[in-house]
């Protein structure tokens, strides 16, 4: 007994029972912690991963794609990312990619496994990390331009008042003509010009810069902005330009997506040659009946598709540009007055105009102000009774917030530029 109150008395050795009944849960709690911490590091990371996969549904180049060939292409970026972290396995990988009228978004979910170093030992050999990233952007919106510009004979007129003084002074044997006609036989209308030229010419020579110069200018000016407006707004722009007068549809460049290729088109955009006065050709008298909406109209109409979204997986959104002075010339019965010999003047009919919104495509008018010329007896005549109704019959034409008017000494660049972002405006919101 004494042996045994001996033992009882005795403290030495205590602290290391009581160390080793400690150790467990200690090492435990470590190495819970260690584990802890790098399945926090390795969440992180495929968190990154995650974030880096939901961009790569939504960037530049996958904006422009489907929403399946987008959700490919994020499960395959996560997956090429998350297998360089170390003793992680992913179980599963899931790409959301919807597209509505707001855009497009993109959702990436995971769920993975980090193997542990410690918890194995007490029954825990994995932890399982979970995790998604969202990303979203505004959808591309692909869409062809039809260029529609007015090149008949009135559009060449000074484009400014210097100008139209200019020439007025210089064509007194002609009454004062303000407007730089070019014609292959002058001769034939006695013009009075120096060497007989036409009017054309003499503009030329005397520096005056016409109207349609300046169309032709703009519209190249216009090319390189759509170009970089449509990598600003992740979207496709292709382009037709068409002139119209007394025959028609006249095609300057089929629609293209090369935008330099249209640029250097436009270059070669001019007023229409004619004969001489009241001749179309040698052989063909048409009394000057040199601006064909109707005709134009329905043509183009022939040639412009059914439009789509916009969107990616659908077909682009279609917009008609008309550029014009907004006054018919032909020979018509139906009139509002008819001239000698059927010859109609007067505002455009807007029938076409009608029948293609009906379809869907949506059209910019800019108005190229139809310059008053009261010292003009023809004028006074024929043009002067309507001249209030042409801009309000061309903006009944244009779609809702696409019609702008540019006067004598206005800049057709500015205008067809402004008009031009006012179409993609619209077409993103119509979306």
């Amino acid at each position: 007994m004494s042996q045994v109150c001996r033992l009882c008395r005795e403290e030495r050795g205590s602290m290391a029972i009581m160390m080793g009944l400690t150790a467990v849960p200690l090492i435990f709690a470590v190495g819970a912690g260690v584990d802890y911490g790098t399945a926090n590091m390795a969440k992180a990371k495929l968190d990154a991963v995650a974030d880096t996969a939901a961009l790569a549904a939504v960037d530049h180049q996958a904006i422009t794609g489907t929403p399946a060939a987008a959700q490919t292409t994020a499960q395959t970026t996560f997956n090429a990312e998350a297998v360089n972290i170390p003793n992680v396995t992913v179980n599963n990988v899931t790409a959301t990619v919807t597209d509505s009228t707001t855009g497009r978004t993109a959702v990436v979910s995971y769920s993975a496994t980090k193997t542990n170093m410690f918890m194995g030992i007490f029954g825990y050999p994995s932890t399982t990390i979970t995790g998604s990233s969202t990303s979203q952007a505004g959808l591309t919106t692909n869409i062809n331009f039809y260029l529609l510009l007015d090149n008949s004979p009135s559009m060449n007129i000074a484009a400014t008042s210097a100008g139209i003084a200019t020439m007025v002074a210089a064509t007194s044997a002609q009454g004062g003509c303000a407007f730089a006609c070019h014609e292959s036989d002058p001769a034939a209308d006695n013009l009075g010009n120096p060497g007989g030229e036409d009017n054309y010419t003499l503009a030329q020579k005397l520096g005056v810069v016409t109207r349609m110069q300046n169309l032709a200018s703009a519209t190249q000016s216009l090319m390189s902005s759509a170009a970089s407006m449509e990598g600003a707004n992740n979207s496709q722009y292709q382009m037709a330009i068409y002139t119209f007068n007394s025959s028609g549809l006249n095609t300057i460049q089929l629609l293209t997506s090369n935008l330099t290729n249209a640029k250097n088109a436009a270059a070669n955009i001019n007023v229409e040659e004619v004969y001489s006065n009241n001749w179309l050709t040698k052989t063909n008298q048409n009394n000057d009946t040199d601006t064909n909406f109707e005709s134009a109209m329905s043509a183009i109409n022939t040639l412009m598709p059914l439009p789509g979204t916009g969107t990616p997986a659908s077909t682009p959104q279609e917009v008609l540009f008309i550029v014009s002075d907004g006054v018919d010339d032909e020979v018509s019965s139906s009139c509002s007055q008819t001239l000698d010999g059927n010859r109609c003047q007067q505002p455009f009919n807007t029938t076409w105009c009608t029948t293609v919104k009906n379809r869907g495509i949506q059209i910019a008018v800019l108005y190229t102000a139809y310059l008053p010329l009261p010292t003009n007896s023809w004028y006074n005549n024929w043009i002067a009774p309507f001249q209030s109704q042409i801009g309000p019959n061309l903006e009944s034409c244009a779609s809702p917030g696409m019609f702008f008017t540019v006067t004598t000494d206005g800049d057709i660049t500015a205008a067809m530029q402004t008009l031009f972002q006012q179409a993609v405006a619209a077409a993103r919101l119509t979306q």
